[in-house]
């Protein structure tokens, strides 16, 4: 019985949309974004260079190295290329659900047709772990990477 209270409790008004993230009202309005919690732009505004400091935090963040030239140009025309969207119009533009929301999606049953094949897949693999796939490192820091070299291949 007092479980069935506490749930009650914590369940979300049904007029407040899908998820507690959202930015639409109760009434279906967008909120307009608060500037202080905005995220700061990459690029600032009237120039096309990504400075320094940012190259060097995303550098930390995405474990990315971007020492060349040629990395840091690819990281400016992308961050261009998505700024192009703070000039798209949308207002009176509903937001979307999901892009199939006009359309019944039905659910395959779920039975397995064919399966036991483990040992013939992990044959397709250089290296396996007690009948795990091991993954190759990536972008990981040089000492993790070397370490990780050096104990598993």
């Amino acid at each position: 019985m007092w479980a069935q209270a506490a749930r009650v409790q914590f369940r979300a008004p049904l007029d407040r949309g899908r998820s507690f993230a959202s930015k639409v009202g109760p009434r279906g309005k967008v909120q307009a974004a608060d500037p202080k919690t905005q995220a700061p732009r990459l690029v600032p505004e009237g120039t096309d260079r990504v400075s320094a400091a940012v190259v060097e935090h995303l550098e930390r963040l995405a474990l990315v190295n971007f020492s060349s030239r040629e990395a840091v140009d690819r990281l400016e025309k992308a961050v261009a290329f998505a700024d192009q969207l703070h000039a798209v119009d949308t207002d009176g533009v509903e937001p979307l659900e999901s892009v199939l929301e006009d359309r019944c999606l039905y659910l395959r049953s779920d039975k397995v047709a064919e399966g036991g094949c483990a040992e013939e897949l992990l044959q397709n693999s250089n290296h396996v772990v007690e009948e795990y796939f091991v993954a190759p490192p990536g972008m990981l820091p040089r000492v993790l990477q070397t370490f990780l070299l050096e104990t598993y291949y």
